[in-house]
């Protein structure tokens, strides 16, 4: 394992949305200390994500979101998860159908990895859910009624917009479970394809347990001051 010269704030995730593998690992090297936890999504999947989620767990004792927003028939979700949660990794992101969710926790088994259920993509605004044909309805009664599901049929948290996470925050279904919240732009940041953001330290009041962030650290010309700038933004 290696070893840290400090602790890290692990609210913070640091999205590693790099070209492959070695650029991922080149990027945590030169953030260092301050960030212990990273988000691998799909994108990096072809390019050797799992390969660096192994070495960031064994070689830099970092822990590892591994975001692939499964969906898929329940054998193959209970499958899927079963030979991941094998990785070691901390959280894993499926979506927040409850037959999937059901099936991610058969899968998870006893292992320690944290079931995520993604609600709606904080991409997504009321004419894409319309574009998709979903059910008519406010955009933030959607999400939370959606994660109200995904908790209580057994997910460990939600992913869900920073404006969503004080309402879900407030469920019955939501004690002792994790909220992860992407969307978030350090002030003055450009929004990007994002369209219901906040600020980190903001969205860590309104509920959240980890904030992702990812073009505004992983594009910087400082990736390790940029990650410090918004650890220092967090309550």
């Amino acid at each position: 394992m290696g070893e840290t010269m400090t602790k890290s704030d692990d609210r913070l995730i640091v999205a590693l949305d790099v070209a492959n593998a070695l650029e991922g690992l080149q990027l945590a090297q030169r953030i260092g200390d301050p960030v212990g936890f990273y988000k691998i999504g799909l994108g990096m999947l072809t390019g050797g994500g799992l390969a660096l989620a192994r070495e960031l767990i064994d070689e830099m004792d970092k822990r590892i979101f591994l975001d692939l927003k499964l969906f898929d028939i329940g054998n193959t979700i209970e499958s899927a998860v079963r030979g991941l949660a094998h990785y070691g990794l901390d959280f894993l992101t499926v979506h927040g159908d409850p037959q999937v969710v059901r099936a991610a926790g058969e899968g998870k088994g006893g292992s320690d990895l944290k079931v995520l259920a993604v609600t709606i993509l904080t991409s997504m605004d009321r004419s894409d859910l319309d574009d998709m044909m979903i059910v008519p309805g406010d955009m933030q009664e959607l999400v939370v009624e959606r994660a109200r599901r995904a908790m209580a049929a057994g997910a460990d948290g939600v992913i869900a917009s920073p404006q969503e996470a004080a309402l879900i925050r407030a469920l019955p279904e939501a004690g002792g479970k994790l909220i992860v919240t992407p969307g978030v732009r350090p002030t003055g940041a450009a929004l990007g394809d994002q369209k219901r953001v906040m600020t980190p330290g903001d969205a860590v009041r309104a509920g959240a347990d980890h904030i992702v962030v990812g073009r505004p650290v992983n594009q910087a010309i400082d990736p390790k001051g940029a990650a410090e700038a918004i650890l220092a933004d967090l309550p």
